[in-house]
């Protein structure tokens, strides 16, 4: 803006300027609002995966997941020897990463607890689970010799069960021991087709039975038959009758003195497994076997 010269004068006008300054007000307040609300969309997305763990997991899983983010099985023992060095606590002479020179320092490491006890053989002490399990199995099969002798010296003193002893076999097996009641073309532990015991292969299982009573082993029992069909498969077949031969012995088995809880297992297998392979059809695959499982050790192994 130009001002108007005085009168009379050659002065040039004077000119004023005037600046105006426009306030942007911050930006809307400078973004601090983007900030905040990125913190709260992310603090709802952990409550919501949070959430959604908490539903997907069980207790077990959710222990495990605590125990990783604050480990408690883990114990720390300070000044430990070599923790800062190459090998992170441990020496090429000491496992356990104790000092056993002068020069070894360290500040933090994982060591064995400082009030441990135990070595390289843990768990194999008098009582301890891998010597447990040693001495558990080389009692069983101890068990399993006295068992067998029992049936065969009772079946030689018995003329209805002496017949029999063709029919009956032991197999040790890396479960335990297995006894076969076996058929064949002139004898048949059921009745043809059906699941009705043979009076002499009832008196055998009783006989089985009262020779188990003293041993504490699982027991395992599978029905096989041969590959011999019926007419209609729908209203009866293999897998149907060897299932329910299975289920006759245990039943004949619990008759005879055998406790409920030693039954691990009951199952029938038609004629997958024969023991004539080159005839699926030979009365000798029709047979029932009764395993007298290995007992568990501590940690079920």
């Amino acid at each position: 803006m130009a001002a108007r010269a005085p009168h009379g004068t050659n002065q040039p006008p004077k000119i004023i300027y005037k600046k105006v300054y426009i306030e942007g007000h911050g930006g809307h307040h400078g973004g601090a609002w983007k900030v905040a609300y990125a913190d709260f969309v992310t603090a709802m997305m952990a409550f919501f995966l949070l959430m959604w763990l908490l539903g997907a997991t069980n207790e077990k899983q959710r222990k495990a997941l605590a125990d990783y983010f604050s480990p408690t099985l883990v114990q720390l023992k300070q000044n430990s020897a070599g923790s800062m060095g190459l090998f992170g606590g441990s020496s090429i002479t000491d496992k356990d990463s104790y000092q056993h020179k002068a020069s070894q320092t360290g500040t933090r490491a994982m060591t064995v607890p400082i009030d441990a006890t135990g070595g390289t053989q843990v768990g194999s002490g008098q009582k301890g689970t891998l010597k447990d399990r040693a001495a558990m199995s080389a009692e069983d099969r101890k068990n399993f010799e006295k068992m067998r002798r029992q049936v065969v010296s009772s079946m030689a003193s018995s003329p209805q069960l002496k017949k029999l002893s063709s029919h009956v076999r032991f197999v040790r097996t890396q479960s335990g021991l297995r006894i076969d009641l076996l058929d064949d073309a002139d004898y048949s532990m059921f009745d043809l087709g059906t699941t009705q015991l043979e009076p002499r292969a009832s008196a055998l299982l009783g006989l089985i039975a009262e020779s188990i009573k003293g041993t504490a082993n699982p027991i395992m029992i599978r029905g096989h038959t041969d590959s011999l069909g019926y007419g209609d498969p729908l209203a009866m077949n293999n897998w149907m009758l060897s299932s329910a031969r299975a289920e006759a012995t245990r039943r004949r088995l619990a008759a005879g003195g055998t406790p409920e809880n030693r039954f691990n297992r009951i199952e029938g297998v038609a004629d997958r497994e024969p023991i004539i392979r080159d005839n699926p059809s030979d009365p000798r695959n029709r047979r029932v076997a009764i395993t007298l499982l290995y007992r568990a050790s501590a940690f079920g192994e």
